[in-house]
């Protein structure tokens, strides 16, 4: 079985230019800083000084007990006539902002691995090589990591925040998401078909056939509720970092409508870009869909609209179609977040009393500093959700429906028939063996593992990943939207 194929070959190329071009053109730069996105500028003191008219700025002095004179920040009245101006943000302005590089970096490894995936699935429909290890798959499951990751990094940032609130949010959500995956796990396949439990049956099996011809004995029962146990963990975990980022979805959708007032198709467009957890998250629901879909009642009689693996293509495309029409929207919901400085501005017109001319500036600023916090807040639960789904496809046996679907799920691999992995003899000192010698030993530990981490359970994780993501979104969404329109505006 060969490693390095024409696979590999594109990896490194693909490797190679993401690491040569990147410092010329990045997809993540280019999304912020090609001139669609303006930033609103904050005023300086002279402006305010002008705006303020004949209500000069006052400066308080306080005198200290040893006679230093403390002089207070300049303040203005609330309701002056400020208007911000706008400005297109550059390359520049971007270096500043909060955990650049991070994003930057992010986003371009997400696009290159989408791309080396849609070359290997190309490739697969074309060429025999199940032989060959699908380098995609590796790039997809790095992405869901990577996806994790950039997360926890945005929700360490407000742990360290000296208020105290956003740590309680997170880890309130957190608890509650630990009673919901605890409670998701007892429900019966009839309702939500994930696969889970065949899935872990199947590797269980697996597993114990393995350790019993090794000698040594397992407890099945100990084993499942390990891994069930280490699932609602990761779950607990995925809610709290997908907290913050569903509150703020909730908030850029608010305002991308009030933005897109006057238009109404953009309107609908970011209606259905709000929909895609739902809709992810009810094509798990059996009564709901597949028994409405494969056997639909008409009359007395049922009628069948589609196959079951017709079906599950179909669950595969309408996630990624909604997914990618969230990403194609990326720019309306950071253009309505940064519209937020001139809607504070509105709201301080209203307000009676003055402010500080630190303030307004400080204000002002702080939105377009962490422009690029609210777009790893946004990408990241869509890179997440689309990269599951192409694992779910590739390593659960689907098909897209553009090519024959495999005949049924690969069956699970003999560990009596494997071969053992190869050593080599202290004799032996030809580079070409060593090399023949360590991949039969590499490909000797994959087989392994393909006989132990099967379809069937592939199948029922990355189905279950999928929904569970999606249901974290939705919560965390509509609890957004209630708070934004009702809470804050009281």
């Amino acid at each position: 079985m060969a490693v390095m194929g024409i696979q590999m070959v594109v990896t490194l190329l693909v490797a190679t230019v993401m690491h040569r071009v990147s410092p010329y053109f990045s997809f993540g730069r280019w999304l912020l800083c090609n001139g669609s996105l303006f930033r609103y500028k904050h005023p300086t003191e002279d402006e305010l000084r002008a705006l303020a008219g004949k209500q000069k700025p006052k400066v308080k002095r306080e005198r200290r007990v040893n006679g230093v004179t403390d002089e207070k920040p300049l303040t203005v009245p609330r309701d002056i006539d400020l208007h911000l101006d706008t400005q297109p943000i550059t390359t520049i302005d971007a270096l500043v902002l909060r955990y650049f590089l991070e994003y930057q970096w992010f986003i371009d490894f997400s696009l290159y691995a989408t791309i080396i995936y849609l070359f290997t699935e190309g490739y697969y429909c074309l060429v025999d090589a199940q032989s060959e290890i699908n380098i995609g798959v590796l790039w997809c499951l790095m992405t869901i990591i990577f996806s994790v990751k950039v997360l926890f990094t945005v929700m360490q940032h407000y742990f360290q925040s000296e208020e105290g609130g956003e740590r309680s949010v997170c880890l309130t959500f957190a608890f509650f998401f630990l009673l919901i995956a605890m409670i998701v796990m007892i429900v019966r396949e009839e309702y939500l078909e994930f696969g889970l439990e065949p899935g872990l049956t199947s590797f269980t099996h697996n597993l114990e056939r393995f350790f019993q011809q090794q000698g040594w004995q397992l407890s099945v029962p100990v084993i499942k509720l390990a891994f069930k146990i280490a699932l609602v963990a990761l779950c607990s975990f995925i809610g709290g970092c997908l907290t913050f980022p569903g509150l703020r979805l909730a908030q850029t959708h608010l305002d991308a409508l009030k933005m897109a007032a006057d238009r109404p198709m953009l309107q609908l467009l970011l209606h259905a870009s709000f929909l895609p957890p739902v809709i992810a998250v009810v094509l798990w629901i059996r009564p709901i869909t597949r028994d409405l879909l494969l056997n639909a009642p008409m009359g007395k009689e049922s009628v069948q609209l589609m196959s079951d693996s017709t079906y599950n293509t179909f669950r595969l495309w309408i996630i990624v179609v909604m997914c990618l029409l969230r990403l194609c929207l990326t720019r309306f919901h950071l253009q309505a977040y940064l519209g937020l400085a001139d809607s504070w501005v509105d709201r301080m017109k209203r307000e009676a009393g003055r402010i500080t001319m630190l303030e307004i500036q400080r204000k002002i600023s702080r939105i377009f500093c962490y422009l690029t916090v609210v777009a790893l807040q946004y990408l990241a639960p869509v890179i997440l959700t689309l990269h599951c789904v192409l694992l779910l496809k590739t390593l659960g046996d689907y098909s897209w429906g553009l090519y024959p679907e495999p005949p049924g799920v690969t069956p699970a691999v003999d560990f009596s028939t494997q071969s053992p992995p190869s050593s080599m003899s202290s004799d032996e000192e030809d580079d070409s063996e060593d090399v023949q010698a360590a991949v039969e030993q590499i490909m000797g530990a994959l087989g392994a593992l393909r006989g132990l981490f099967t379809p069937v359970f592939y199948r029922g994780l990355f189905a279950f990943l999928t929904w569970w993501v999606s249901i974290c979104q939705i919560v965390t969404s509509l609890f957004g939207l209630y708070f934004h329109q009702y809470l804050a505006a009281s």
